[in-house]
Formats: structure tokens, sequence, C-alpha cells
């Protein structure tokens, strides 16, 4: 049984990136569609989409890499764990790399990235980070 599925998906991306593969299968969930929806337009990923079977469905990712082969996502931290909830608010929101990575939360808006926070002076539990 898994305990923690975003946990799991930010794995399944790095070890796919890391092997340098085009796509990668996750098994498929709201929460981790609109992650995937927020990674394609930040330009982080080429595209995702779900196919259906008969169980939950499954994500797959087609991953984005640059011309000389090297990641655009360069790194993927998990923030807020099952065990360890972290909370913050609109104004606490924390920067990426100086701003260059993004922070995804889920808030009561609906999953969010810390720019879009900002903007609707909303928080949230931190996610993620993306760089």
């Amino acid at each position: 049984m898994m305990t923690d599925p975003i946990a799991d998906m930010l794995t399944r991306l790095r070890n796919a990136l890391r092997a340098k593969h085009e796509e990668v299968e996750i098994p498929s969930s709201k929460m981790k569609t609109e992650i995937a929806a927020i990674l394609k337009e930040e330009g982080y990923i080429k595209n995702y989409h779900l196919i259906e079977d008969k169980k939950q469905g499954i994500l797959k990712v087609s991953l984005k890499y640059e011309e000389k082969g090297g990641s655009v996502i360069q790194g993927l931290r998990r923030i807020s764990k099952p065990g360890r909830r972290i909370y913050v608010r609109a104004k606490n929101i924390p920067k990426v790399v100086n701003g260059l990575g993004i922070v995804i939360l889920t808030t009561p808006k609906g999953i969010l990235t810390d720019r879009a926070c900002r903007e609707l002076g909303v928080g949230g539990e931190v996610l993620c980070y993306i760089w």
C-alpha cells in the first residue's frame, strides 16, 4: 500500500529523467493530473494524457529535454509529507531558486503555483518544489 502518492509521482518523474526516458506512466488521480497540468503550463514537461483502464487510470507524462540532452526539470522535492504537513500563508510562500523554480500548493481554490497564490492572496499546503 502506498502512503504518499505525490512523492511516488515525483520519484517516478525523477527516475525517468535520470534514465532519459521519453515518457513515464504514473497511476492517475485528480491531484496528480492537476500537478501534471501545472508542469505542462510552466514548460517543465511536453505533455500528459490520461489512459483509461479498469482501475484508477494511468497518467502518461511526456518528458522534456534541452537540446544538449539535459533535463528541463533540474530538481523535484516533496515538501509536505503525510507525517508532517506544511502550510503557509499567502505572504509567506517560499521562493524556489530565487524565483526560477515553482512551488506547487494545494489551496481552497485548487492546486496552484506560488505565483497564482500570491496573485489571489491565498495560502495552502506546500506540496512540492520544482526547478
